[in-house]
């Protein structure tokens, strides 16, 4: 990516907001994805680009126990600047009792006594019945909550889009987080009934891997996204198709570099939703690239 003379001009300016669903929180269109950060870049340069990140506004930041050592890279920051940010982590387990015990371990390395957000990571490679369960790790979420630890709950999810659905029928939980792009549009439709069930239900929505994920989901290295893999490089236009989706509050998308950095936060600043031919167009194009990548996340119902 590169980084447009604008970005030095309006960097100043506050990265607009959004309301964010039940919660009664307000988000910037842009979040922080820290897995690059924690398991491609050294942890000087990693809270570095954290740093600068908050700095221009990017105060929605998720983590998670999986991102290698991001936690502990988030540690040396959240202290000094807690009340800046809305500090996402995630518990990747069907079960209660381990589900606490993340939680507890997050709280350690981040270094701070509440998070404002948590939550059970990748459903859709779980069992959701389990998840579901009253000893599973939705209720230990839930118990987590009212002890205060935990502001919000939610899932997030990759594929499996039926399994969000059931957790939505039957559970109360506070935010989505669910791979939103124009060509997953196509494979597994989280922008179908899924996001018309969160609206109905004021459940707040994350949107992931707005620009297809890291090929491979391999982020030790900065490499193309997998939407260029299909030879597609309009960035731009794929986080204007994310963020334009009903009920969307934010994009958290994943950077190795402030110039990367920089550049999504200028594409933020200027957001316009897109036009009816821009989206046409997009959908198009999305819909060669999912011939291409098939179920790339995993098997869009594992029931059948």
């Amino acid at each position: 990516m590169t980084t447009t003379a604008s970005t030095t001009q309006t960097t100043h300016l506050p990265l607009p907001h959004r309301r964010f669903g039940k919660t009664g929180e307000r988000v910037p269109l842009l979040g922080l994805g820290t897995a690059p950060g924690g398991t491609g870049l050294g942890d000087d340069e990693a809270i570095r680009l954290f740093n600068r990140a908050i700095d221009l506004g990017v105060t929605y930041v998720d983590t998670a126990p999986l991102y290698g050592r991001a936690q502990k890279q988030l540690g040396e920051i959240v202290p000094t600047r807690r009340e800046e940010i809305f500090l996402v982590s995630k518990a990747l387990t069907e079960d209660g009792a381990e589900a606490q015990r993340i939680v507890e371990d997050s709280l350690r390395d981040l270094k701070t006594d509440y998070l404002d957000l948590v939550f059970v990571h990748s459903v859709g490679s779980h069992d959701v019945e389990k998840i579901l369960s009253p000893t599973g790790s939705l209720a230990a979420l839930r118990t987590a909550k009212q002890q205060g630890l935990i502001r919000h709950i939610g899932v997030s999810a990759h594929n499996n889009p039926w399994k969000v659905l059931r957790v939505l029928e039957e559970s109360d939980i506070d935010v989505l987080m669910i791979a939103l792009n124009f060509a997953d549009h196509f494979t597994y439709g989280f922008d179908g009934d899924v996001l018309s069930k969160a609206r109905e239900k004021d459940v707040a929505v994350a949107a992931m891997k707005v620009y297809g994920g890291a090929t491979d989901m391999k982020y030790e290295q900065p490499i193309a996204s997998a939407v260029q893999t299909g030879g597609f490089t309009d960035y731009e236009r794929a986080l204007r198709y994310a963020l334009g989706l009903p009920g969307v509050g934010t994009a958290v998308v994943g950077v190795f570099s402030e110039e990367e950095l920089e550049q999504n936060v200028e594409w933020i600043r200027r957001y316009q939703p897109l036009t009816v031919e821009e989206e046409e167009n997009l959908l198009d194009q999305g819909r060669q690239i999912a011939e291409q990548w098939g179920p790339h996340f995993g098997p869009v119902n594992d029931s059948e």
